[in-house]
């Protein structure tokens, strides 16, 4: 029925991509052979595997895309500060995922990432919120672990509370339990993701952040805007489209897809055309000039 469905699909329909994907190997519900699987449904064309602060699970979709009607693009989400210490988020697309400085760097991130929950898992059991730090480690030992993951194992052992009791309670911005990471500064963040040949992208502008500093972005280097998201209502698209416009940037978008909702996943909820992909391969210095 599904390959029935595709079939039917118009030739737009054929060439449609989601390009803000996590999978297990950050905060998502997904393993790579079920996110491909899960885009290969839907009849996508291309999906870009953007894990926070990680790299790692590109490979893994690669190798369980083979065979099929799918073109995994390489990227990350990484997190960063603003001129005035808030927290935003740049993608980095068809970077050159052995480019030793990432590696290094993502690596660095990834080994405060986790001293970072271990003190937040201490100052939990202050607050009468008890998890087996054993088990929690075991039950994510790939990629780049975040709150979310935190999140979800007080939720399983604690079973008073959902993911949003918490982050409002516990573990969000401003909350008790809450140890923030070290981020790099967003100039040193373009900065990586250029020199290793990709394309930075501001993320989902409108959920963080000041537009007020997009300008200091794109003279750091900053070449595209996430304007099609999954929290962007339509006039905030529009928003962001105009503001892409005016400096010159590309126009990407993508689910931000880290699980779903009961049998839902939300992969492809956000679709664009696969015209951005070529467009990216033309920014990245990994591709050159593409047809």
């Amino acid at each position: 029925m599904i390959a029935e469905g595709i079939n039917r699909m118009t030739e737009k329909e054929k060439n449609l991509v989601d390009l803000h994907v996590h999978t297990l190997y950050s905060d998502g519900l997904f393993s790579p052979e079920e996110v491909v699987e899960k885009a290969c449904e839907l009849g996508l064309k291309a999906i870009a595997i953007t894990d926070h602060d990680c790299i790692d699970a590109i490979a893994p979709c690669r190798k369980a895309a083979e065979g099929k009607d799918l073109e995994i693009v390489g990227g990350v989400e990484i997190s960063a500060e603003s001129a005035d210490g808030d927290a935003i988020h740049i993608l980095g697309y068809c970077i050159d995922e052995e480019d030793t400085d990432l590696m290094e760097t993502l690596g660095d991130i990834k080994a405060d990432r986790i001293l970072a929950i271990k003190k937040m898992i201490s100052l939990l059991r202050e607050n009468d919120v008890f998890i087996s730090e054993e088990k929690f480690f075991d039950d994510n030992q790939k990629g780049a672990i975040g709150r979310l993951n935190l999140a979800r194992s007080v939720v399983r052992e604690n079973k008073n509370l959902n993911i949003k009791k918490v982050f409002d309670r516990f573990i969000g911005d401003r909350a008790p339990c809450y140890v923030k990471h070290k981020n790099l500064d967003y100039k040193k963040t373009i900065d990586l993701i250029k020199n290793a040949g990709g394309v930075a992208v501001l993320a989902h502008p409108g959920t963080m952040g000041s537009d007020e500093y997009i300008p200091d972005y794109v003279k750091a280097g900053l070449r595209g805007i996430e304007v099609f998201h999954l929290r962007h209502r339509p006039d905030m698209c529009t928003q962001y489209s105009e503001i892409a416009k005016q400096y010159g940037l590309l126009e990407t978008g993508g689910s931000d897809c880290h699980g779903g909702y009961g049998n839902k996943a939300l992969i492809g909820k956000v679709k664009i055309g696969y015209e951005i992909i070529r467009n990216l391969m033309k920014e990245s210095r990994n591709y050159g000039c593409q047809d």
